[in-house]
């Protein structure tokens, strides 16, 4: 198995997600768990059948609130750096139907200075823009304006300042270089801001002076930030927020080659403004396949579906079991070619795109609805 980084700011190498639950101190989604959520949800959301959505921390606990009736609340966000892409859209669709099945409020924490002090050309000029243009495409993934609140660390630092400040108190420098390898050389805002992403995390609770569990969805690479807030948030008084952890969609290259879908390799990452062409383009020329040399080998040998980045690509969006079952079959018998396969992720990612689009024209005029107002 070849050696893998997973951090706040890189992931590269083929992960092994059974060593990153050891390692972090995760649980496994198990069947109990999945059945425990379907009992209040009714179905199950594709990322949880296939365990796209793969380990928690004290989700059964957000459970036994919720049946008390401590709704809890929801809690995500985006680093302003660039365009959204695919892999962004994996928590956000996620994190969009536990709104819908559990009638509970979102923050989304858009944190503009926080790339600024890991990205030395990063401006805050650059952070701005590009907050406005992500927020474009939460808005267009269909969240309830009444129950999403968009919170901006620069325009909000009023409301979350103060509460970061408390967070702050509690954290070591010691502590920030254990958990997130800093060292002498590393600016003070970068230390600093790990209290900043932990504020929406309680902050609800703060506005409604009592206490209102937390659950939050992301890719598994952020969890360093949230060990310190589940450490910290108790010396508060604050329950530890919970969370539910995705696995990454792949770049086009695939895990080995490139980890995880990257905004700076933008030959090898599908951004949702991409063009029907460039889709195409980007897929048949860079997505990594499972296939065999030639046509004939091909049929006679099957391809290998573990391997092949369109596969991979599907089984995040393409919904029906059923024909993600035939399309592994089919690959893995030879029946089906690497380019009708990649036709065929071809075909679903631009009908997502066509209708993504179209709805992020219309969000353009909705973005104040959505930001959180004191």
């Amino acid at each position: 198995m070849a050696d893998f980084v997973v951090n706040p700011w890189e992931v590269r190498g083929n992960i092994d997600y059974e060593k990153l639950i050891k390692q972090f101190g995760t649980q496994h989604i198990d069947e109990k768990l999945l059945q425990r959520i379907k009992k209040h949800t009714g179905e199950l959301h594709p990322f949880l059948r296939r365990k796209i959505f793969f380990s928690h921390r004290d989700f059964n606990w957000i459970l036994d609130e919720y049946e008390k009736g401590n709704k809890f609340f929801l809690y995500t966000g985006r680093a302003t750096t660039g365009p959204d892409h695919m892999g962004h859209m994996v928590p956000w669709m996620f994190t969009k139907w536990l709104q819908d099945k559990f009638d509970v409020d979102l923050w989304f924490q858009f944190p503009d200075e926080e790339k600024t002090f890991f990205k030395d050309k990063l401006t805050f000029e650059d952070t701005m823009k590009w907050t406005r243009e992500n927020a474009y495409d939460v808005i267009a993934l269909g969240f309830d304006p009444k129950k999403t609140h968009f919170l901006i660390d620069t325009i909000h630092a009023n409301l979350m300042y103060k509460e970061a400040c408390r967070v702050a108190r509690k954290i070591t420098f010691s502590t920030t270089k254990a958990v997130f390898g800093f060292d002498n050389e590393t600016n003070i805002g970068a230390i600093f801001y790990t209290a900043m992403q932990s504020v929406p995390a309680f902050l609800p609770s703060v506005l409604k002076r009592k206490n209102i569990p937390c659950l939050i969805p992301y890719a598994i690479d952020q969890d360093a930030h949230f060990r310190v807030a589940r450490d910290v948030l108790p010396k508060l008084g604050f329950y530890k927020p919970a969370a539910i952890h995705c696995m990454f969609l792949p770049g086009l290259g695939g895990m080995m080659e490139q980890g995880k879908m990257s905004s700076s390799e933008e030959q090898t990452a599908i951004f949702v403004t991409d063009t029907p062409e460039m889709v195409e383009e980007k897929i048949r020329k860079y997505a990594f396949s499972g296939g065999r040399d030639t046509i004939v080998e091909h049929r006679k040998l099957g391809g290998n579906p573990d391997v092949d980045v369109s596969y991979q690509w599907l089984t995040f969006f393409e919904d029906d079991d059923k024909k993600l079952k035939k399309i592994h079959d089919d690959y893995k018998s030879g029946k089906l070619l690497t380019g009708e396969l990649k036709q065929i992720l071809i075909d679903t990612l631009n009908v997502f795109l066509k209708d993504h689009q179209k709805k992020r024209e219309k969000a353009k005029d909705q973005f104040e609805k959505f930001v959180y107002k004191e």
